[in-house]
């Protein structure tokens, strides 16, 4: 086997059916005694498919089209196949046949050509030859699904509720048990279905806190979208066909296996469902800002340390909201001014030492845990470290400190029931299979706490025809919506009225494609991050005229004493064969105001406030869903106008690219607020009329947004990149993101594409996936930083043996690009690991050397609370804060999840090194911080925390985990398909590099 990887609206768990018999298809496979790899790929679904027939479609991208959705299309596995996994490593058929080829192209991008891509990519053409399909069926009268040979559906329907009836039956085929296990946790129902896990406790907890809806809620998400004009009365959810598939699986015993081992049945699915869904998604990847708490007490303690004037400029420098020296999506000079401050009116500082986040859990039994004591508490430490060994050893003391995980051992009777069918050779193997959510049954999802930046690793490279060896554009781009397996994404093509496109869609949501191509163009995102969300203070009090506490309920509004309204969700779990967690329960309770829901209390002058969070997008996640159908329209989306439009009616914030035969173009989306005049959006306010935005009104969540001519956009500019990165010049970083400086990972994708054109060769496809590839094999801080160091530390000559030895493996390592590369394809060990080595562990040392003595302690505190320091491949070598944090980091890296140099302090370094070395600075550090200001005293402070850092073995630098053990560098740095069902996959080598991924270049029809 491979390494693996008050207004009161209560919501109850929904009682499972009773339990349902083990899938026949178990007997009749394990009787038999076929326990082969064959057997078990044509076990992937019972169900009868008729005879093969082919999908011919008309395409303009003249064989030129290329995805990849690693690990594999299939995502549902009958309980068989899961008993045939876990004993003999057999995967079932598409389950892991993306996998090879996605991770291959680290190690054979280096001389790719055009002839190689299908190598490494799916061909994304529309239709499917004959020799390519694997089976098809006809669920319904005018539906027809054809299977290609890598199990990816090809739907087609005589009318449009027909299409939409297909794609519903077969995203229920792909993806049954995750969309489950997503409706679910949108509801707040993780841990009543799945299991109570402390991992899946603090998932639906923090899900809780940023979208609780009751099921009136829901419902009039519905109702809305319904009656939203004629796009969103021609929006067609059919749900026929999911559950249509439902029971056709259920009367065939034909069903993904997890349900049988966590005790569940299958209910059918409705629409409000799919909001709970859509919720989901949105609070994974569409909304920004929130955190103006957070950057608040960043301020405070600036000006604690320098006073009030030279404070507010040190905190705005390291805001870097617009700062003049960020690599832009939009690079030709165009403004889109939006989330500057145009005034300090009704400013919300709260008193120090005051704030504390709310506990949104009560009634607990059991296992059930507080939101601030399961899983989340091992992400804090107990004290700072001033190393990473003193690191590691903080966090070991901290997972200490949380009781033991309680689990109970399958009963008897539970294991007879799985086993009942089996034969009797198999029967005591049963056992092999319990417990594997016992680590969650959505290991890796991380939706953020309210006041944290979204992690992802969305990019895109865009390139204009005239650029391009053929004439047309090129683009290479794709989502990061994390490793999973399967993945929370499937690929599909949808034809039918209207409709023509293939791509990807998040399970359960899949009625269009979301992200892919049409027959003439194509078009992908990356998470916008703009801020969207604000956080207001409301003064507390009680309605019965006693004196308010920050455990008050009540809150003034108009000078009305007026209630909160309480949204609870209740759970309870117990022991089952998937999750052995013992039995627990809680109530999930949230409080919304008419400034949003509350998620700190405070004082202010003495007073209780409450702080709450208002986000444009709240009770209109299912908005996006027309955008989402346009972009499907062929006959709209031939030209970037059309395009632009489908893109202004996705309400979540994104970046989107498109590309036609002749050309290219970019939107930025979202509801962006139209705030008060004279008001600052990087902090706090009073909820008040005054202050609150444009024409909002708290019955219907709506306001005024600005319109779309304002938000970025472009059509045809010479290139464009994106990684998560500032889009245009003065469209403000969001108030908690303190990224968007003179270092971001986009430099890699930007300095790429100019160094590439600048030699006066023409882009092909293959020249533009190098680029791609040569950014996500490539270490940021060593890129971009390392050359700095090295200037600091060259400015003298260095004598000391140790140390030049130091500065050699350093430089050699700089000289040859600063990859992270395996020694060769397959390999598990890095070329320059010691290099490698010696960066990770240097990082947080000499953060620490330069700025902490400057900075101070408590300022040094508050920035490494709101901005991590680190997001190196693992996820480790962080810098930790002592004592417990009431205000979380904005964000926080993720270990094995890919996605590295986000979030860190690289731009810090640069501005704060070029003033110290006199080179150029546009808007420096109002302070030199390195030395002093000294060069000699700054380059003896970073050769000492070099050698302090050679000085750590590898076992401290990467500490043994789940998957790895101590000191195992690629391990540590490796990818992770995080399982969300009962089969797993491989570790892959580390790569930066979106999950779903296209290649695109049209010869006709734009």
């Amino acid at each position: 086997m491979p390494r693996e990887g008050q207004t009161v609206f209560r919501e109850q768990r929904r009682s499972p059916r009773s339990r349902r018999r083990t899938t026949r298809l178990l007997t009749a496979i394990l009787a038999a005694g076929a326990l082969t790899a064959t057997t078990a790929a044509g076990a992937a679904s019972a169900l009868p498919r008729p005879a093969a027939t082919s999908l011919q479609v008309v395409d303009d991208c003249g064989g030129q089209c290329y995805d990849i959705l690693p690990p594999g299309e299939n995502g549902n596995e009958t309980l068989a196949q899961i008993i045939l996994f876990k004993l003999f490593g057999t995967y079932p058929s598409n389950n892991d046949d993306q996998l090879g080829p996605y991770q291959s192209l680290v190690t054979a991008s280096t001389g790719l050509t055009d002839a190689q891509i299908d190598q490494f990519y799916n061909s994304s053409a529309l239709g499917v030859p004959a020799g390519d399909v694997q089976s098809t069926e006809s669920p319904e009268t005018g539906v027809s699904i054809v299977f290609d040979d890598s199990g990816i559906p090809h739907i087609t329907g005589v009318t449009r509720a027909e299409t939409e009836f297909g794609a519903g039956y077969a995203g229920a085929q792909e993806r049954l048990w995750v969309m489950d296990l997503l409706r679910h946790l949108g509801r707040g129902e993780l841990t009543s279905f799945a299991g109570g896990d402390a991992g899946d406790q603090e998932l639906e907890q923090n899900l809780w806190r940023g979208a609780p809806y009751s099921q009136s809620d829901l419902a009039a998400q519905v109702t809305a979208l319904e009656n939203d004009g004629s796009n969103g009365a021609q929006v067609e959810t059919d749900l026929g066909g999911v559950n249509a598939y439902i029971s056709a699986a259920e009367a065939a015993d034909d069903f993904p296996g997890e349900y049988d081992l966590a005790d569940q049945s299958i209910q059918p699915f409705t629409s409000e469902d799919l909001i709970a869904i859509a919720d989901v998604i949105g609070a994974l990847f569409g909304s920004g800002g929130g955190e103006q708490l957070q950057s608040a007490l960043v301020k405070q303690a600036s000006e604690a340390q320098y006073g009030t004037t030279e404070g507010d400029e040190v905190w705005a420098a390291l805001r870097e909201q617009n700062d003049p020296e960020a690599t832009l999506t939009l690079h030709d000079g165009q403004a889109f001014p939006y989330g500057e401050a145009t005034g300090e009116n009704g400013l919300a500082m709260p008193d120090a030492g005051s704030v504390q986040a709310v506990n949104i859990v009560q009634n607990a039994t059991g296992t059930g845990v507080t939101s601030t004591s399961s899983a989340d508490a091992a992400k804090k430490s107990s004290a700072k470290s001033s190393s990473s060994a003193q690191a590691s050893a903080a966090a070991a003391s901290t997972a200490a400190s949380i009781p033991a995980k309680a689990t109970v051992k399958p009963t008897a009777a539970q294991l007879a029931r799985a086993a009942k069918d089996l034969p009797a050779s198999l029967r005591g193997k049963v056992a092999s299979i319990a417990g594997m959510f016992d680590s969650g049954a959505l290991p890796g999802v991380d939706v953020p706490s309210p006041g944290q930046q979204h992690p992802g690793m969305s990019n895109a490279l865009v390139v204009s025809g005239a650029d391009s060896a053929s004439g047309n554009p090129v683009a290479v781009f794709g989502p990061q919506t994390g490793y999973f397996a399967p993945q929370l994404l499937m690929l599909e093509e949808i034809e039918g009225p209207g409709i023509s496109a293939r791509g990807v869609s998040f399970a359960g949501l899949n009625f269009y494609v979301e992200m892919g191509r049409g027959p003439s163009y194509a078009w992908s995102a990356t998470s916008g991050e703009q801020g969207t969300e604000d956080t207001f203070a409301v003064q507390l009090c009680n309605t019965n005229g006693t004196t308010a506490t920050t455990s008050s309920t009540a809150y003034i509004d108009n000078g009305v004493c007026t209630p909160m309204t309480e949204i609870e969700q209740s759970d309870s779990w117990s022991p089952t064969l998937a999750d052995e967690t013992a039995a627990g329960s809680y109530d999930l309770v949230m409080y919304r105001t008419n400034f949003g829901l509350v998620e700190y209390t405070a004082t202010i002058g003495g007073q209780p406030v409450a702080y709450t969070l208002q986000r444009s997008t709240y009770g209109h996640e299912a908005d996006s869903a027309i955008g989402f159908m346009m972009f499907n329209n062929p006959s709209l989306m031939d030209t970037p106008a059309g395009f632009e439009t489908a893109a202004s009616n996705v309400d979540f914030d994104f970046n989107w690219f498109y590309v036609n035969s002749a050309n290219t173009a970019y939107f930025n989306s979202g509801m962006n607020p139209e705030r008060a005049a004279g008001t600052d959006p990087n902090l706090p306010l009073w909820g008040t009329t005054a202050d609150e935005w444009t024409d909002w009104n708290p019955a219907a969540y709506t306001e005024t947004d600005t319109p779309a001519s304002e938000h970025p956009n472009s059509e045809n500019q010479d290139y464009y990149v994106s990684w998560n990165n500032k889009q245009a010049l003065d469209y403000s970083a969001a108030d908690g993101n303190y990224s968007w400086g003179p270092v971001q990972r986009v430099d890699l994708l930007n300095t790429g594409i100019k160094n590439y054109l600048a030699t006066g060769a023409k882009f092909t496809e293959a020249s533009l996936i190098q680029v791609m590839e040569t950014a996500a094999t490539t270490d940021l801080r060593g890129s971009e930083v390392l050359p700095l160091l090295l200037d600091v530390i060259n400015s003298s000559p260095v004598t000391n043996s140790s140390e030049e030895t130091l500065v050699s493996e350093l430089t050699s390592w700089a000289d040859s690009g600063s990859r992270i590369l395996p020694t060769a394809a397959g390999a598990e060990t890095f070329q320059d690991s010691a290099a490698i080595q010696l960066m990770d562990a240097w990082w947080p040392l000499l953060l620490q050397a330069e700025f902490e003595p400057g900075m101070g302690t408590s300022l040094f505190d508050a920035l490494v609370t709101d901005m991590q320091t680190n997001d190196s491949p693992s996820g480790g070598q962080q810098i930790t804060v002592p004592g417990s944090v009431a205000v979380s980091s904005d964000n926080m890296s993720q270990t094995h999840k890919g996605s590295s140099f986000q979030f860190g302090w690289w731009g810090y370094v640069s501005k704060d090194l070029r003033s110290v070395l006199g080179q150029s600075v546009q808007d420096p550090l109002p302070v030199e911080y390195c030395g002093g200001g000294s060069l000699t005293a700054c380059r003896t402070d970073l050769l000492n925390s070099l050698v302090a850092a050679s000085q750590e073995t590898a076992a401290t630098v990467y500490p043994a985990d789940t998957y790895c053990s101590a000191g195992d560098q690629w391990c540590a740095d490796s990818i992770v398909q995080d399982p969300l069902g009962g089969i797993t996959q491989a570790l892959t080598t580390w790569q930066n590099r979106p999950t779903y991924q296209q290649v695109v270049s049209f010869t006709s029809g734009g």
